[in-house]
């Protein structure tokens, strides 16, 4: 799910931050479907991560840069046993990844996971042992940490094009060409007489920029509920016959995310009480045109793919987890770490992993916490927005070393 992440909440401080991120791990953000179990198989045909998240040389800050300290013993943060049997499977989930991976933060390395993964892989004890035993709590910069939520939406939707739904959900096209690294080149062009275009915006794909190529995977019903679905990443298609089916992130047109919800804000459409995702859905319906436009000031489009898994795929190309994976900006948390959250809003409280990122979650003990799919998962994620405390969970090896290191 990488689109937003983060969007949703957060609206309403705009979101004090805002993909992938309603739809959040966030555009940042974000089913109930994931598996539970406390031994998944990791599924062997999943696609690879999004290349555009994958960076390949650290930003100049990171948690190392940041500062950071030793937290409490992990023992006495109070892991609930559900919460670790959630994490660890979310964890083992994540292990085949995070053992190949550049880690962003500079806190660990990819051989500090291989102890703590090759534990998982026969841990048959307590679960909240395996984390006391395996790992080490660290908290980065002061520690005060802000979280949102995000979930997995659905929407209504054909495969083909009929009365009722005029709205195409494109994927990737195959003009749209992005890099790898980060530059001061566009992110996302398209080669016009060989020379580097911006790629087409928003308001140029919905009024037919991409018409004609037989790109489109879908449908939808409602042009609202299609933007919240880019704003999530992923989400579930809900066919006129009952049916659903999956869809996820596949690309970007390279343009930066920008929050419709602090627009209407800051131009007195709306007033603080309805700076929600569901009070922005009831304005932009209210007024089609006006509210057309103004969803066209977010010029970032996304692009989405069929997907034939359980859940959603975060950013590390691994389904993600409800209630166990959090999104986080992989400059300041390992993905694939633990993380204890210990928040005012208490419903966040407990035991997450970092699977996912959000183009809104950027900085320093800033989070978006996955609820799955359904009514309970929206109610949650729409209503999560909290301070509190963060500790990154790293292996104690890497702990051990940047001991030695200061």
């Amino acid at each position: 799910m990488i689109a937003l992440r983060g969007a949703f909440a957060p609206l309403l401080t705009l979101s004090l931050a805002a993909c992938g991120g309603i739809i959040p791990r966030a555009e940042t953000p974000s089913g109930e479907t994931a598996t539970r179990s406390t031994r998944p198989i990791p599924p062997s045909n999943l696609p690879t991560p999004p290349f555009d998240y994958a960076l390949p040389v650290p930003p100049r800050e990171n948690a190392l840069g940041q500062g950071f300290r030793p937290g409490p013993a992990v023992v006495s943060l109070g892991i609930g046993r559900d919460q670790a049997e959630r994490a660890l499977a979310a964890f083992r989930i994540s292990c085949p990844s995070i053992v190949r991976r550049q880690d962003l933060s500079g806190l660990t390395t990819a051989l500090d996971w291989t102890a703590p993964c090759r534990a998982a892989e026969d841990w048959r004890g307590d679960p909240v042992r395996f984390f006391t035993e395996n790992f080490r709590a660290v908290e980065v910069g002061s520690g005060e940490a802000f979280a949102t939520g995000y979930y997995e939406p659905e929407i209504a939707a054909a495969r083909t094009r009929q009365p009722g739904y005029p709205w195409p959900i494109y994927g990737r096209p195959g003009d749209l060409l992005t890099r790898r690294e980060q530059t001061n080149l566009l992110p996302a062009y398209r080669l016009v007489d060989g020379r580097e275009q911006p790629y087409f915006d928003r308001a140029a794909i919905e009024n037919g920029a991409l018409a004609g190529q037989g790109l489109e995977i879908g449908w939808a019903r409602d042009l609202v509920d299609l933007y919240f679905l880019q704003v999530q990443g992923s989400g579930l298609l809900r066919e006129p016959d009952g049916s659903t089916r999956r869809i996820g992130y596949a690309a970007n047109n390279g343009y930066p995310y920008v929050s419709i919800g602090r627009i209407m804000l800051d131009r007195g459409l709306l007033d603080s009480g309805q700076a929600t995702a569901e009070g922005i859905a009831v304005w932009l319906r209210e007024h089609p045109e006006q509210g057309r436009a103004i969803m066209q000031e977010n010029r970032r489009y996304i692009f989405f793919q069929p997907l034939d898994t359980s859940a959603p795929l975060g950013s590390l190309g691994r389904p993600v987890t409800p209630r166990a994976t959090v999104a986080a900006d992989p400059a300041y948390v390992p993905l694939g770490a633990p993380v204890f959250l210990d928040m005012e809003h208490d419903v966040a409280d407990g035991l997450w992993v970092a699977q996912d990122t959000g183009g809104a979650i950027r900085g320093a003990n800033r989070f978006d916490t996955f609820w799955g799919s359904g009514s309970e998962a929206y109610q949650i994620a729409s209503g999560m927005a909290s301070r509190g405390r963060a500790y990154i969970l790293i292996p104690a090896e890497a702990a051990a070393r940047l001991a030695r290191a200061n």
